[in-house]
């Protein structure tokens, strides 16, 4: 959680080509303490079932922005197999068959001390959005 003195970060992944939850995404997280400072990797996680990412390392007090790093490609290989399975046993439309254009999406933010930054990413194989939720 964010205190007076640092941020908090959480995220989750909607996979909009078949309107679910991105599981099993791996995600790490870096920060920075000013724009020209070096960035420090903190650690990562990874989607669970609900597509989301509840154990993000704390920032360090000083922190100004944050990087998330989603994996994506791991998990679009594995769905290329999943969807062509769902395709042979109902009437799906035609999903990706190429694996993914971007094979890892990079999102960076600033942020201030004691404010929460929720990002979700919407994804599907050839784009992506992002947004700060809440």
């Amino acid at each position: 959680m964010s205190t007076a003195t640092t941020a908090s970060v959480s995220t989750h992944i909607l996979d909009t080509s078949i309107g679910r939850p991105a599981e099993d995404v791996a995600i790490s997280l870096a920060a920075r303490s000013g724009s020209d400072a070096e960035w420090v990797a903190l650690g990562g996680s990874a989607t669970d079932a609900d597509g989301r990412c509840k154990d993000l390392p704390a920032l360090p007090e000083g922190t100004t922005h944050v990087r998330l790093d989603f994996a994506v490609e791991t998990y679009f290989t594995h769905q290329i197999s999943t969807v062509k399975q769902a395709e042979a046993q109902q009437d799906a439309p035609r999903v990706r068959d190429s694996g993914a254009f971007f094979p890892e999406v990079a999102i960076t933010f600033a942020v201030k001390p004691g404010e929460h930054y929720h990002v979700p990413l919407l994804l599907n194989p050839f784009g992506y959005s992002v947004y700060r939720g809440s």
